[in-house]
């Protein structure tokens, strides 16, 4: 899938060409903090020969980003889609059928893209007081997810820092400045993969 001459991931770089496309929500949205410092921001900052386009909204649903994504796919034209959505959906209650609907036919247009496109897919939990059965039904949209469409998968991406009270703010729900190293570093292992390595 490679455009052009590639080098060397190990040396921390990849093929110029290579767009990475992160449509999120306000996990990768940098909330509460300056953008920079936001893990998005850190990919690009670390690995300066990829384009990194962060599309991601705070608030942001399934519904409003799959509406959005038609348009910024064919504007980016990216080789790689980091999904990291649904989380909004279920804090508002919202039928996981239709949630699993439209992360479905974003994966697809991922795919179907004619200049190849690959899917990635982050996920996350919900909080204790949403109940065991709720969160149980919202881990299994993404593990179908993931099966189906044989998409490399973090069911809990923000994990490293949500089992750490210091790193995460005041509202329990989002990471801090400090966490976005660890969790760069777990969507990290999952991007990398799926960049040309150098061949010789």
């Amino acid at each position: 899938m490679g455009l052009g001459s590639s080098v060397a991931l190990a040396a921390g770089q990849v093929t110029p060409q290579q767009t990475v496309l992160v449509h999120g929500d306000s996990l990768s949205a940098a909330y509460g903090m300056e953008e920079e410092a936001g893990w998005v921001a850190l990919l690009q900052q670390q690995q300066p020969d990829l384009k990194v386009v962060n599309t991601s909204l705070s608030g942001e649903t399934t519904s409003g980003g799959k509406q959005r994504l038609p348009a910024l796919m064919e504007q980016f034209r990216p080789q790689l889609l980091v999904l990291e959505l649904g989380a909004n959906d279920a804090l508002r209650g919202q039928n996981l059928k239709a949630t699993e609907a439209n992360l479905q036919a974003m994966i697809d247009l991922c795919h179907n893209a004619a200049w190849g496109c690959r899917a990635v897919l982050l996920g996350v939990r919900l909080p204790t007081n949403y109940g065991v059965a709720y969160d149980q039904l919202f881990q299994r949209m993404y593990a179908r997810l993931a099966e189906r469409n044989q998409l490399p998968f973090d069911p809990f991406f923000i994990e490293d820092a949500a089992l750490d009270p210091d790193l995460m703010q005041w509202d329990g729900l989002h990471p801090t400045a400090n966490a976005q190293p660890l969790i760069l570093k777990r969507a990290w292992r999952l991007i990398q993969p799926l960049l040309p390595a150098e061949r010789g």
